[in-house]
């Protein structure tokens, strides 16, 4: 089967747990739900607020037809949510954008990323915010 011109990867099916490290850093998670759609998430830490707790998931849409190479490197982008608390903290809920840039390795069920996500706060008060990390995850079939 082919996924935008190119084999099926096993990055490209299941589920892939690994880490993400940036603001903040902890554990990321992804999930295919079809060729283009993924749900990722994260549960990490801040290290610039207190050592508050961030828990995020998202919506993915990909392109793999960005890069024209015989590599899967795909542009991502999508919308999701974020709650965020920590010691002498409220909890904060907000909207996330992320979008993000993958490397898909050939000969490896693992996956590399980097991603930037604006935040909206909405709750206890609007605030903007943003977020970014470089991961690496391994992937289950």
């Amino acid at each position: 089967m082919l996924l935008g011109g190119a084999p099926l990867l096993s990055q490209d099916r299941g589920f892939g747990l690994g880490i993400i490290i940036g603001e903040p850093t902890g554990i990321s998670f992804k999930g295919w739900v079809n060729e283009r759609n993924a749900i990722d998430g994260g549960l990490a830490w801040s290290f610039t607020r207190n050592g508050s707790v961030h828990v995020h998931a998202d919506y993915l849409w990909h392109s793999f037809r960005v890069f024209q190479t015989q590599e899967r490197i795909p542009i991502y982008y999508g919308i999701g949510g974020r709650i965020r608390t920590g010691h002498n903290e409220e909890a904060q809920l907000g909207v996330r954008v992320p979008v993000g840039i993958g490397y898909l390795f050939k000969d490896a069920p693992v996956d590399l990323f980097f991603e930037i996500a604006p935040i909206v706060d909405l709750a206890p008060k609007t605030e903007l915010e943003a977020n970014a990390g470089l991961g690496a995850r391994f992937w289950f079939p």
